[in-house]
């Protein structure tokens, strides 16, 4: 697969064209970012980990029939996607009080939700990813009525899967962010599922192993990524 031109680069992230119309590559950096990108680091080897926990997930939810723009892990910070067409709304999915919810409900970090909860975000850096509702979704067509009932079945089919899976390693998953895309008529899941995006707690003690370790100045940042990849690699070998 011959890798061309630069297509785009974000916060976390670089695409770029292949010899394949419908394939691009997407290469992790180590840039780190929060509170929408007011605080800027770096977090040394971040993108191979993430690159290495985002392949596996993707490929155990592909054995659970969830499917994603994933194709093949490439090289140590470079996977193999699908060329998606991004709908503009993040999910985010909370099984436990942590984070924003924490702060706009007044709440201690930690409690466990009777059920979890769906957010949704308007995907737009420049003003903040606001928070938005399904009238909104609909008004200012992001995203059809159809679309967004499948992004709300993965949504929650993912969760139970990955809360399962995450548990058998000993992590707690809090919340995370999920983005999707529009291929052949399809949507599809996308972006990554990493520490980047994902609240995870040890069971036991409830140290962060995420990036809130980078937002929160917690320090051992890099040592939390290579924790979750442990233990990920060490259950896959089992």
């Amino acid at each position: 697969m011959e890798k061309r031109e630069k297509l785009y680069e974000g916060k976390a992230k670089i695409l770029y064209a292949t010899d394949d119309p419908n394939l691009i590559i997407q290469y992790f950096k180590d840039d780190a970012t929060a509170f929408n990108a007011q605080k800027k680091g770096t977090i040394v080897e971040k993108g191979i980990y993430n690159n290495r926990i985002s392949s596996h997930i993707f490929k155990l939810l592909a054995q659970e029939g969830v499917a994603s723009h994933f194709v093949q892990h490439l090289s140590d910070r470079e996977m193999l996607v699908k060329r998606v067409n991004i709908i503009p709304v993040e999910v985010v999915i909370r099984n436990r009080i942590a984070g924003s919810l924490a702060k706009r409900f007044g709440l201690a970090e930690g409690g466990v939700l009777s059920r979890p909860i769906l957010e949704f975000y308007y995907k737009d850096d420049a003003l903040g990813d606001p928070m938005i509702n399904e009238d909104h979704i609909a008004v200012f067509e992001l995203a059809s009525q159809k679309e967004m009932e499948e992004i709300k079945k993965i949504s929650l089919s993912v969760n139970t899967f990955l809360k399962s899976w995450f548990q058998e390693i000993r992590i707690s998953l809090v919340d995370f962010k999920l983005e999707f895309g529009r291929y052949d008529h399809q949507v599809l899941l996308a972006d990554e599922i990493t520490p980047d995006g994902c609240r995870l707690w040890d069971i036991e003690t409830e140290e962060k192993l995420d990036k809130d370790r980078f937002r929160r100045d917690l320090g051992q940042i890099e040592e939390a990524y290579r924790e979750v990849w442990r233990r990920i690699s060490e259950h896959s070998a089992k």
